[in-house]
């Protein structure tokens, strides 16, 4: 995971610092040159990570933090604050235009994850009840306008494409229709290059002062480490860019492009790639990022995404049955598949305060849901509803039908029917309500 590598050098200079009672300006600058170091070793830019140490240091060396009772917290504090400031302060939204269509530049070099990310944006929107429409202007790589509908009819979004047109005049033509038949969000997947070049540059200037995108936004591979900032740089030069899309944060990346791409290029970072599939796109929050790097969890995202996988109307359903202490395994085989659109078992847990440092090294192995799911979509409809006519015969079908052992099948009714005894020793009304009220509440928030 990306910053792993950082938060672990981060996590054993403040140690150090939370170890003793009270702080000497000596300490201080003896922590932050290991910050330093260790921002330098995440890829981080020279200049970016000396400046953050030096205002860390002046604002840690000053009296409120050093006759703190808890300074080495003090220090952290304003680290936590430093770093969200980097990164961009606040959470910056999408542009939404006053009379739609919206129309969205997206530009990169080729490889970045450009196209992918357009059809991940365009169905984050479609699920917020908006009408994407994605547009194919990259005419020279090879099969990019049949990537786009692949990933369009992924996403459920429809694609615009003229062919080897003029890019220029399949913007135009898009937009026209998007006015037409009432598309809110315009995408235009522009060609990128293997590198900048000026001949990339005036044809993206060209689109641009055609169409007139009311957001550019740049997309960038995290794991080219210091060639990403390099790459934002000459796109913001030539084209003005609005913000940043970094993708492939979920992988062995050391992240030093998400700390410095903002503060080097002064745009903000929009949303966060995390993962190969169409869902996995996060909006990015600079505070929840910078305590997910100092070890601190990220509970509001853990929050977010339970709300965006859980089905209300299921969860009343659920209830009922609790109520009814009638809960079988279709409900359980249903709670799997909305724990699994969540994301990564292992990067929930992550979120989670306190818990983080203590799974790193633990392997959470998911192939598990796979197996439980098997097993379950081996039985009959009548087996799943009431699993006490399972015998032995019916057993072995299930066995050989999802290619398992007797005694896989076994374990699962076993711990089924301790779930179903743990239901009833709390009471399914109880626990009926106490389901409904934290749906009351969600509600609320939202």
């Amino acid at each position: 995971m990306a910053f792993e590598g950082l938060s672990d050098r981060l996590e054993a200079a403040f140690q150090r610092l939370k170890s003793k009672g009270s702080l000497t300006e000596h300490d201080v600058r003896e922590a932050m040159r290991e910050v330093r170091l260790a921002l330098l070793e995440a890829d981080v830019n020279f200049k970016v990570a000396k400046d953050f140490t030096n205002t860390v240091t002046e604002r840690a060396i000053g009296a409120q933090v050093m006759e703190s009772l808890t300074p080495g917290q003090m220090v952290i504090k304003i680290v936590n604050e430093e770093l969200t400031n980097l990164m961009g302060g606040t959470q910056t939204r999408l542009t939404s235009a006053p009379h739609p269509p919206t129309v969205i530049m997206m530009c990169g070099l080729q490889g970045s994850g450009k196209t992918t990310h357009s059809a991940k944006i365009a169905l984050m929107l479609k699920k917020q009840g908006h009408r994407p429409l994605l547009v194919a202007c990259d005419i020279y790589r090879p099969a990019a306008i049949k990537q786009l509908q692949v990933v369009g009819e992924q996403a459920g979004v429809p694609v615009f494409e003229m062919g080897q047109s003029n890019p220029v005049t399949i913007a135009q033509e898009a937009i026209k229709l998007a006015k037409d038949q009432g598309y809110d969000y315009v995408f235009l997947d522009t060609a990128g290059r293997l590198h900048i070049d000026e001949e990339l540059m005036d044809e993206l200037r060209s689109v641009k002062s055609a169409v007139h995108p009311h957001e550019i936004l740049l997309v960038v591979d995290s794991m080219t480490g210091q060639d990403a900032v390099t790459v934002a740089n000459g796109f913001n030069d030539a084209l003005g860019i609005d913000g940043l899309v970094l993708t492939k944060l979920d992988g062995d990346t050391r992240g030093g492009a998400a700390l410095s791409a903002r503060a080097v290029t002064g745009k903000p970072i929009k949303f966060v790639g995390i993962g190969e599939k169409l869902e996995d796109l996060d909006v990015f929050h600079p505070d929840r990022m910078a305590s997910r790097i100092l070890g601190m969890g990220d509970m509001l995202s853990l929050i977010e995404k339970a709300e965006q996988a859980l089905d209300e109307k299921k969860a009343k359903e659920l209830e009922e049955k609790l109520r009814k202490n009638k809960f079988d395994l279709n409900d359980l085989l249903d709670q799997f598949d909305q724990i699994r659109r969540m994301g990564s078992l292992k990067d929930m847990l992550g979120m989670i305060p306190g818990l983080n440092k203590q799974i790193k090294d633990v392997e959470v192995d998911e192939s598990q849901f796979d197996r439980i799911q098997a097993i379950i979509l081996s039985m009959t409809p009548q087996e799943r509803e009431n699993p006490d006519i399972i015998n032995p015969s019916r057993k072995r079908r299930i066995a050989a039908g999802c290619g398992m052992e007797v005694e896989d099948v076994n374990r699962l009714l076993a711990q089924f029917r301790q779930m179903q005894k743990m239901f009833k020793q709390f009471g399914g009304k109880g626990m009926g309500k106490r389901l409904s009220k934290s749906y009351k509440g969600k509600k609320k928030r939202r």
